[in-house]
């Protein structure tokens, strides 16, 4: 990389083929640095600090993510729109295993507007199911629990058990959607 090419984006793209490569713990600023030709301090131009640089790689991710997980929605609703999302979550997280697990949930101000586009999605996929606000809320935490907790231990390669985790991954679909056509009821 050029110095003149060098900027907070340019670091961002050298950071994440850094975690693609090797998992988030090889994209220090050293490796970073090292990799775009330039010495540590120079990196002080376009990013604070480390934290900083894991934040606007985690707004890059979430970014790609809702991207993918958008277009998988579009012209979709209800169970068909959950199903989509769903999968493209999983899809996205297979695809970039090290990525994923890169992801900062922090509410960091970057990030939290980065995640603003997801919830967005998601509210707009389970519109269909005539929740209220509230619901819809409960519902979003419960989706993004899931998704993200099976993408997680996916990505960590956690589940040692023989059985198939596209079937497992099915059956937590089948669980979401067939959870949200049956409202809670509170006695």
């Amino acid at each position: 990389m050029a110095r003149a090419a060098l900027s907070a984006d340019a670091l961002v793209d050298v950071a994440l083929r850094l975690v693609d490569e090797g998992g988030p713990a090889a994209a220090t600023l050293a490796a970073v640095a090292s990799h775009a030709g330039v010495a540590t301090p120079s990196l002080y131009k376009h990013v604070r600090n480390l934290a900083e640089l894991r934040a606007l790689m985690s707004v890059r991710i979430m970014d790609e993510l809702a991207e993918r997980i958008g277009g998988a929605v579009l012209g979709r609703s209800a169970d068909e729109a959950i199903r989509a999302l769903m999968l493209a979550w999983r899809e996205y997280a297979v695809a970039h295993p090290h990525r994923y697990s890169a992801l900062v949930q922090a509410p960091e101000p970057g990030v939290a507007r980065a995640g603003e586009r997801l919830v967005a999605i998601m509210l707009a996929a389970l519109r269909a199911y005539g929740m209220d606000d509230s619901a819809t809320v409960h519902a979003v935490r419960c989706l993004r629990a899931a998704v993200h907790g099976f993408a997680l231990l996916e990505a960590a390669n956690a589940f040692q058990l023989p059985e198939d985790l596209d079937e497992s991954y099915e059956l937590l679909v089948h669980m979401v959607v067939s959870g949200l056509r049956t409202p809670l009821s509170r006695t």
